[in-house]
């Protein structure tokens, strides 16, 4: 059996009476304490709003725990398709958030579906 060393986290939900984005932050922190290298993607209309810094709106305040596990060394990409949807720009990102094309994810699937990694979807 593969040992999981990777860890693909999906939001695609950023509603803020949902419990989406608490769980993907809570995950990605629990599984880089374990070691893991974490990749969290942003994706969909309401997905990358979880990318948007200085959020105006919602309880809790998600930039602060974005930060920590971007300083934890955990990774976010930001599906640029679905900023281009709502209008988010670069410059609107949290600092350590990149953008990553629908091919760049869909090829990110396979990858970590041939090396038998993990892939959560919330």
């Amino acid at each position: 059996m593969t040992k999981v060393e990777k860890v693909l986290l999906l939001l695609k939900n950023m509603v803020y009476e949902s419990t989406s984005p608490q769980e993907t932050l809570k995950f990605a922190k629990y599984y880089r304490s374990k070691g893991l290298d974490v990749l969290v993607i942003l994706w969909g209309p309401m997905g990358v709003l979880l990318a948007k810094k200085d959020k105006t709106r919602g309880s809790p305040k998600y930039d602060a725990s974005v930060q920590e596990c971007i300083e934890m060394g955990v990774e976010f990409r930001c599906c640029q398709l679905a900023s281009d949807m709502i209008g988010l720009k670069k410059e609107e990102l949290i600092p350590g958030i990149e953008f990553i094309c629908s091919k760049d994810v869909a090829e990110l699937f396979l990858t970590y579906r041939e090396e038998n990694q993990l892939i959560i979807n919330f």
